[in-house]
């Protein structure tokens, strides 16, 4: 059974010591740009590639993460970034966006992709498309249970699971809390953590629904190696360098068969301990906060910590041996594995008193300790009285240290091919869709959907409505107008591909709602017809594009987008925009009602601190937290451009409710424009 990789994080040039110190084979790190923790330190381009050099001087690996969603106009900006971090050595590149992972290959082919769980890929299905595309990791949903990680990690692709720290309340990609409330994009990696502010389904203004604890995996790391997960990934690149060096430790202590100190760990950082629900199937008592007693404990225990990073940590054992020959150069060669490297001095002198021995070679030349070497044989070809002085050995210890160092660092560097591609625009023209937009109408409700058949240029049908039975018969009438919307979060796919299958043969229904890369797989597999939802981020045209070469007919645009954004992209895949419906903030695995209340005591909303209820969805798999106020777009259907039609979101509208909607007639209560004036950060 192969080890796997422990790969660790780092925010700053410290931490990232303070990991490879401890023992990370891998640190992940963002940029100043593009990184979904804009708000750690991070690394600047110089700091980048002293990090590359770093890891690579360890036999670490360095990847970094472009995990955020980019516009048009940051394509060319991105393109430089990538050539420059391929230039330095970046082992790969951790992507969410599609579009940015095309530039990526087409400036630099032979690149790295690692697809980030920003991606909400939770299926075989999702994993295996990604490989068959040239990905060759996965980062898949963190709700996932062993059993479905197994399925993963059985396709011809690379799986890295996340296996301590914290635990957001909503799938990876799928949250839009923060960037609604706040204009601050989780997508764009400016998340404001809205979710750790107080929410209650009782009205408990101290209560912290949506807080959850953080995750530990590392008393499960047998079973991990056994269904045969390759990198097992420490989330924290905004955490402090004890913090990050105590996880590393404990993890490799857990992989060489030793128990992790848990204690220790949670001492060091924990939101009231530690949870493995999500992947032993257990979700009972998941959720916490971070506590007085956290904080305090944590103090205690740094002076501790900081010895596991102080020195530098022996990487590489060597061979080394000297030639001291009479009227010759010394001459000593480090073996390091299949590198070599010889240095020379002067020649010896002959000995006045005591002439030098192997001894005293072995002496001066093992001295190795503030480098990544250590010594693991010194041999030496000596002739009698000869002598050669401590200092001398010394000067040239370090400098076959530092040759030695240098030429490893560059063998463990990936040299890339980088084209001169620079992106440009497609040359399409603008999208229009006539006098009266097209409404697509997303319906929960067998009702919704019988209503609004007459109005809506398709139907898309959530799977309530379908998956177990009860089928409206209108269904085989209109079954070219009815868009299949599986769940959104699925992690055993078989019985929904199966149901899919069924829906299509007995039905004639040949739609399919693609959320993720997964529902994508999906529809390539059943040979649908593909429509892309806005949880798709598509926010790009580049990403547009890419959806058309993966089969898809249209796309909803990211509803994080601008009209006046929207409006500059270029692209032949259809385009449409949510302009109705209380869309959703959060995909959660967990049910934060449950939680608190019980599910039979089930208020169906979270109250926030300013008295807001928030609508809150069941599913059998997941949970949808939605928007309380109304995205009305209706009344400036003539600002609308670049699309081909609308995206109408219901959720509890009655038969009346849902005819109001498609006649135009504004809703009561409060609107919002969403970010389509406003934007995000």
């Amino acid at each position: 059974m192969r080890k796997p990789e422990t790969l660790a994080p780092a925010g700053s040039m410290e931490t990232l010591s303070a990991a490879l110190r401890t023992g990370a084979d891998a640190v992940y790190v963002g940029g100043k740009r593009f990184s979904a923790r804009s708000s750690a330190s991070n690394f600047s381009d110089e700091e980048l590639a002293q990090a590359a050099a770093l890891c690579h001087r360890y036999g670490a690996k360095l990847y970094l993460a472009v995990n955020t969603i980019i516009s048009d106009s940051e394509s060319q900006d991105f393109c430089n970034y990538i050539k420059y971090t391929s230039s330095i050595g970046v082992d790969a590149y951790i992507v969410q966006d599609f579009g940015c992972a095309e530039i990526i290959k087409k400036a630099v082919p032979d690149a790295v992709l690692h697809a980030s769980t920003q991606m909400s890929v939770h299926t075989a299905v999702g994993a295996e498309m990604l490989s068959e595309f040239g990905w060759e990791r996965v980062v898949p949903a963190r709700e996932l249970d062993s059993k479905a990680i197994k399925k993963i990690c059985d396709a011809d692709i690379e799986t890295e699971i996340f296996v301590h720290g914290a635990l957001c309340m909503s799938v990876s990609g799928q949250c839009y809390m923060s960037a609604v409330m706040g204009s601050r994009s989780a997508n764009r990696g400016c998340c404001g953590q809205a979710c750790r502010l107080p929410y209650s389904a009782a009205e408990n203004k101290k209560f912290s629904a949506l807080s959850l604890k953080d995750l530990s995996l590392l008393p499960n790391t047998d079973e991990l190696s056994a269904i045969g997960v390759d990198s097992l990934k420490i989330e924290g690149r905004m955490k402090r360098p004890e913090y990050v060096a105590s996880a590393v430790n404990e993890l490799n202590k857990a992989l060489n068969g030793e128990t992790p100190d848990m204690q220790f760990l949670r001492g060091v950082f924990s939101r009231s301990g530690f949870t493995n629900g999500y992947f032993t199937g257990n979700k009972k008592d998941m959720f916490g906060v971070r506590e007085k007693e956290d904080v305090v404990a944590a103090r205690s225990l740094i002076p501790e910590i900081h010895e596991l990073y102080r020195f530098e940590r022996t990487a590489y054992e060597i061979d080394i041996h000297a030639v001291i020959a009479e009227n010759e150069n010394v001459e000593i060669t480090a073996k390091c594995g299949n590198t070599y490297v010889t240095v020379y001095g002067d020649i010896p002198d002959k000995a006045q008193n005591r002439p030098t021995d192997l001894s005293a070679v072995e002496k001066q030349l093992s001295k190795l300790g503030d480098t990544v070497f250590r010594a693991k044989s010194i041999t030496a070809d000596i002739d009698d009285g000869l002598f050669i002085p401590m200092g001398k050995l010394n000067e040239l210890r370090r400098e076959l240290a530092e040759k030695l160092t240098e030429k490893i660092t560059e063998k463990n560097t990936p040299k890339y091919s980088i084209t001169e591609y620079s992106p440009s625009l497609p040359k399409y023209s603008k999208q229009t869709f006539g006098e009266k937009l097209p409404l697509r109408v997303y319906c929960r409700t067998a009702e919704q959907a019988e209503t609004a058949i007459d109005k809506a240029e398709f139907i898309i049908a959530d799977s309530r409505i379908w998956l177990c039975g009860n089928v409206p018969s209108f269904f085989r009438e209109y079954s070219d107008r009815i868009i299949l919307s599986p769940p959104r979060f699925m992690p055993y796919e078989d019985a929904v591909i199966k149901r899919i299958s069924e829906m299509k043969d007995e039905y004639g229904i040949n739609r399919i709602f693609c959320h993720t890369p997964d529902f994508i797989a999906i529809g390539r597999k059943l040979g649908m017809k593909m429509h892309g939802s806005f949880t798709l981020n598509v926010f790009n045209s580049y990403s547009a594009e890419k959806m058309a070469e993966f089969g898809l007919e249209d796309c909803v645009f990211s509803m994080e987008t601008t009209l006046e954004q929207l409006d500059k992209v270029r692209t032949a895949m259809p385009l449409g925009l949510a302009v109705y419906g209380n869309l959703p903030l959060m995909l959660t695995v967990n049910c934060p009602i449950e939680n608190e209340v019980g599910c039979k005591n089930c208020t169906r909303t979270l109250t926030d601190r300013t008295g807001r209820k928030l609508p809150v969805v069941c599913s059998r798999f997941y949970k949808e937290i939605l928007n309380p106020d109304v995205l009305y777009m209706l009344d400036r259907t003539d600002e609308l451009k670049n699309i081909t039609f609308g995206l109408v979101f219901l959720n509890d509208e009655n038969a009346q409710q849902t005819k109001n909607v498609l006649s135009c007639v504004k809703p009561d209560g409060k609107i919002t424009r969403g970010l389509y004036y406003r934007g995000i950060q």
